[in-house]
């Protein structure tokens, strides 16, 4: 209410989110704003620009999903949600976001059964393997290496339809693949390969937070 910002604060830091989005300035809030306060206000930025998205009727676990990114280059950060809810409105976005729930909930029963992080495990190849493991492999350098360019070029509706293309090998990966051998190594090596698909899509936003 009005009364419990006396000083229109809230208003204020609307207006300034207005002129930088509107006039498509890529500003980081970080580099401006510091001292002790800093962090109160860039989160006090954070939440008027989740009401503005809001407004623009973006889903509020999208922009979840990217603020967890600690974003505070406003234009860019919405540059990210756009992509990102534009990428599973499509069919791959959609399977994709499957994909990614199904590897991060066997790694993390795992992580939890097994008392590790299996978060930047050594990916090696063994004699057992599967073609569409090694496949996915593969897949998985390329797809990075395109995806980190895009988004440090800023082009991030590019890094999605990178990201888009592990689609079929990781539903062929888990068509065709057993995590949980007796092979201690190959078990281990699906379980960072799996964790690695988690960490890449969650470059872009964290997908954890994505609901539907």
């Amino acid at each position: 209410t009005g009364s419990k910002d006396p000083f229109a604060l809230r208003r204020a830091a609307l207006g300034v989110i207005r002129l930088i989005v509107e006039n498509d300035l890529e500003l980081p809030l970080s580099g401006i704003i510091q001292g002790e306060t800093a962090e109160d206000l860039l989160g006090f930025f954070a939440d008027r620009l989740k009401v503005h998205l809001k407004e623009q009727g973006v889903r509020h676990d999208l922009i979840a999903a990217v603020f967890s990114l600690e974003e505070y280059d406003l234009v860019r950060l919405i540059k990210r949600v756009e992509a990102l809810q534009d990428f599973l409105a499509s069919e791959d976005g959609e399977h994709l976001l499957t994909a990614y729930r199904r590897a991060a909930n066997i790694v993390r029963i795992e992580e939890k059964k097994d008392g590790v992080s299996y978060v930047g495990g050594k990916i090696f190849q063994y004699e057992g393997q599967e073609e569409v493991e090694i496949a996915l492999v593969a897949r998985l350098t390329e797809v990075s290496d395109l995806a980190t360019q895009a988004r440090m070029n800023e082009e991030f509706v590019i890094a999605m339809s990178a990201l888009a293309r592990l689609r079929k090998p990781i539903d062929d990966f888990f068509d065709r693949v057993t995590v949980n051998v007796e092979d201690k190594k190959l078990r281990i090596n699906r379980l960072n390969l799996l964790s690695d698909i988690r960490v890449e899509l969650d470059q872009f936003a964290d997908f954890s937070k994505i609901e539907g």
